[in-house]
């Protein structure tokens, strides 16, 4: 395992780590023996950085993770995210009341002291504008009670307005073979403000894994059925804003890349660790099986400049018009 600098933090995190949504819900059916097991796996396996939520599961990916880490909690990192649990387009849902109300209960679930990185859940770019929410964070950074933080965003611009903050120190963005838009100025713009960069839905919902056909069913309680046209958020949290149908023929198309790289998954998180702006790539999991496939492609060859460009022009030509959703 490989570790990157998480942007300006003295964090060096695991280059491959994993989210904890599909462990807590939204993601069908779940185990929860499974899902401490995989956790355990993936840091006997050198993974030292795990990303969670307050609303996935209610706060229950929050309480795995307390359970996983409990007496490694000066070397495991955990980022949680906050204000999707309120309203994220009224303002009081960022008072220095709410945020620290947030804050406090995913310490609680954690049972930790300090939160080593606290991000704001894809709120409204009015409320990034606004900025008021970044003084409520600076205040707990100063009380002890966050180490660090940052912001999931959906959009570049949204992500170009957040880094105008001197203090944000990280940055959670969609980012995948089927998502390129944030290289040309996303990435250029994180380096030199040295805001870490976290590569979320990597694997574009699973249909970056190659295992789907166009007549798969997902359960009732999986988002990629309830949320596949954006019914319940954004719609670029599934399948990266693709239509399900048109996801699977052009993840198809990108049988060539796995050739000694062993399988699609493995290729399609090897190309995001390709960008050095990317300081981790967080897939998430529900078993132990796809923690140790996952982890397989820190060892997967390296892409060439040839194979970079390729894929370049078949995002241009073959994906992005298809992308649903502002990002």
């Amino acid at each position: 395992m490989q570790y990157r600098q998480l942007g300006k933090t003295d964090m060096k995190i695991s280059e491959l780590s994993f989210g904890t949504w599909a462990i807590g819900g939204s993601w069908g059916k779940t185990d929860d023996k499974e899902a401490l097991d995989g956790l355990a796996r993936a840091m006997d396996q050198g993974v030292n950085f795990f990303d969670t939520a307050d609303v996935y599961g209610d706060g229950h990916s929050e309480e795995l993770l307390a359970k996983a880490t409990k007496g490694k909690e000066n070397h495991i990192y955990i980022a949680s995210k906050f204000c999707r649990a309120g309203d994220i387009h009224d303002p009081t849902n960022y008072s220095e009341a709410a945020v620290t109300q947030y804050v406090e209960n995913s310490l609680r679930r954690l049972q930790r002291e300090r939160l080593d990185l606290i991000q704001i859940h894809c709120p409204p770019i009015d409320i990034l504008r606004d900025g008021r929410v970044f003084e409520v964070l600076d205040k707990l950074q100063r009380q002890g009670k966050v180490r660090y933080y940052g912001v999931s965003v959906e959009t570049v611009e949204e992500g170009l307005l957040a880094m105008e903050n001197p203090n944000v120190a990280a940055l959670q963005v969609i980012f995948n073979l089927f998502r390129q838009k944030p290289i040309f100025e996303l990435f250029p713009t994180a380096k030199e403000k040295q805001v870490g960069l976290l590569a979320r839905v990597p694997l574009a919902s699973g249909l970056l894994t190659g295992k789907f056909s166009k007549d798969h069913q997902f359960e009732g309680s999986d988002h990629r059925q309830f949320n596949q046209n954006g019914e319940a958020f954004n719609v670029g949290e599934t399948f990266a804003g693709l239509p399900f149908s048109k996801g699977v023929e052009l993840s198809e198309k990108l049988d060539w890349i796995t050739s000694g790289r062993g399988n699609l998954t493995r290729a399609a998180l090897q190309w995001i660790l390709s960008y050095d702006a990317i300081s981790s790539v967080i897939p998430g999991f529900k078993t132990v099986k796809q923690i140790e496939d996952n982890l397989g492609a820190v060892e997967a060859p390296a892409f060439t400049e040839e194979e970079l460009e390729e894929l370049h022009t078949f995002y241009q030509k073959e994906v992005h018009d298809w992308i649903r959703g502002p990002y």
